[in-house]
Formats: structure tokens, C-alpha cells, sequence
């Protein structure tokens, strides 16, 4: 059971994740990787999962060498025998939920395939609900925990070729709001973060060359059409979404629910 907290906390307190367990679902990428160490710095033991074990195994072991407590499970969030073993592997306190897995898929709708459409929303949307269910189960018996889930500016900004992803995400706004709703009376809080466009991952794929590598001029221009498009004139990083989710894991936000930060520059604001 997560204490209760005085009328008057101490800021530094409620950042405080001491004795208390995360599990990431979706780790292994650059947003997971940042997650895993702002919750680890603040005193979080993490439980890790992804299908890329390589990458997954690279970010555990880069979270214990910065002195936390973390470990990694090989996990399919498409699998409800997966993601149930991943919220297991936390033990019988799992107090923070992050749901992070996606994926992205380029395509007009008149385009998309059957198996592409699956793809996208198997992961993006299915993966986030078995995750929340998991999570739910776990902590509903503890009468605490929050859930992150991760969400995206496409669920608010009409993407062209980009539909599966977008209405996977708009989904998850959907699950977020409905699922806070429903187990606040279990001392359950549950949020999503939007972001924007990120550096790394996804964002690359525009500028990637036939062979896979980046092309670094294009990826400029892709860079500066970002920064013309959003208010504050800046690109966001890995670390500015895990410090959206590193706020909504923690007691700093211990009245906060159903809601969606978006750490993306103001994007969502303009057409």
C-alpha cells in the first residue's frame, strides 16, 4: 500500500519511488530506455519487457549500472499469457503501470492491408488494454497503483497516411479516460502522455534511405518543418516524454486522472 501523504508534501517526497515497482511494457525503445532511468533515479525497481531482447537486455543492464534495480522479460503485448507473466515478474506490489509498446505503419486507408491494419491495432490498441487489465488485477487487491499509458498527437491531429496509427492512439485516449473512471474507487489512478514528434525511433523513418541508414540532410528538413509547425520552436527528447510519465507515476500527481499530458511543444494547438 502506497503511504498516504500529508496535506502540505515535500516536493522532493513525491518524487520519491523508493521501494516501489514499475513495469514498462515497450522498453527497448528510445522513450522506454529514458523512461527506465528517470524511474530508477528516483528509486524504482523496474521490470522491463520487449520482444527485442537485445535492445531490452541493453537498457536493463544500462539501469543497473546507474545503481537501480532493474530486469528484463522477453514479452509479446499482443499476448495476454505474456503481458500477464511481465506484471507477474513485479511480485506482489506492482504500484506503476507504463504501457509504451507501438508501432507505426505509412499507408492511405484505401492502401492498408488486412494484416497491416491487424498489426497496428493488435499492438497499439489491444497491447495497451491487456496491459491495463493486467495492471488492474494486480493492484486492485493493494487499493493503489497508477497507470501510464502511452498515447500520441495523432490522436488529436488528422494524419494523412497515417490512419491505422492515429485511431489506434485516439483508442487509447478512449481506454485512459474510460478505465480512470472505472477503478479510482480501487485507489487506481490511470493517464496517458501524447507526444509529438521525438527524436529517434519512429521519426527517423522519413529520412531513411533504401539501405536503412539515415539520411542526415533529409532528416534536417524533416527537423526544420517540425519546428516551424510547433509554438515553443523546439524538438522534443526521449527524456521529455519519461519526464511526463516520470510526473504521472509519482505522488507529485497523486490527484491526477483520466487526463493526457502532452510534451510536445504545443503542436496540437495549431493547424
Amino acid at each position: 500500500m502506497v503511504p498516504a501523504m500529508s496535506a502540505d508534501p515535500d516536493p522532493r517526497a513525491a518524487y520519491d519511488l523508493t521501494d516501489r515497482t514499475a513495469v514498462v511494457a515497450g522498453a527497448a525503445s528510445d522513450i522506454g530506455a529514458a523512461i527506465a532511468r528517470a524511474l530508477v533515479a528516483v528509486g524504482a525497481r523496474v521490470v522491463l519487457g520487449d520482444l527485442d531482447a537485445t535492445r531490452l537486455d541493453a537498457v536493463a543492464k544500462a539501469a543497473r549500472e546507474a545503481g537501480g534495480q532493474a530486469e528484463a522479460l522477453v514479452t509479446d503485448v499482443t499476448s495476454s499469457e505474456s503481458i500477464d507473466a511481465l506484471v507477474a515478474a513485479a511480485g506482489p506490489q506492482l504500484d506503476i503501470m507504463v504501457n509504451l509498446a507501438g508501432v507505426i505503419g505509412d499507408a492511405a486507408v484505401a492502401e492498408t492491408s488486412d494484416a497491416e491494419l491487424d498489426r497496428v491495432i493488435d499492438v497499439n490498441t489491444k497491447g495497451v488494454f491487456l496491459g491495463c487489465r493486467a495492471a488492474v488485477r494486480a493492484m486492485t487487491p493493494n487499493g493503489s497503483g497508477t497507470i501510464v499509458n502511452m498515447a500520441s498527437s495523432g490522436a488529436y491531429t488528422p494524419l494523412p497516411g497515417l490512419a491505422t496509427y492515429a485511431m489506434s492512439k485516439a483508442a487509447v485516449v478512449s481506454l485512459t479516460r474510460s478505465l480512470a473512471a472505472e477503478v479510482g474507487r480501487h485507489g487506481i489512478r490511470v493517464n496517458a502522455v501524447a507526444p509529438g514528434y521525438v527524436e529517434g525511433g519512429m521519426s527517423t523513418r522519413r529520412a531513411r534511405k533504401p539501405d536503412g541508414s539515415v539520411d542526415e540532410e533529409r532528416m534536417e528538413a524533416v527537423r526544420e518543418q517540425v519546428r516551424q509547425r510547433v509554438p515553443l520552436g523546439r524538438l522534443s527528447l526521449p527524456e521529455d516524454v519519461a519526464q511526463a510519465v516520470l510526473y504521472l507515476a509519482t505522488d507529485a500527481s497523486r490527484t491526477t486522472t483520466g487526463q493526457v499530458l502532452h510534451p510536445n511543444g504545443g503542436r496540437p494547438m495549431v493547424s
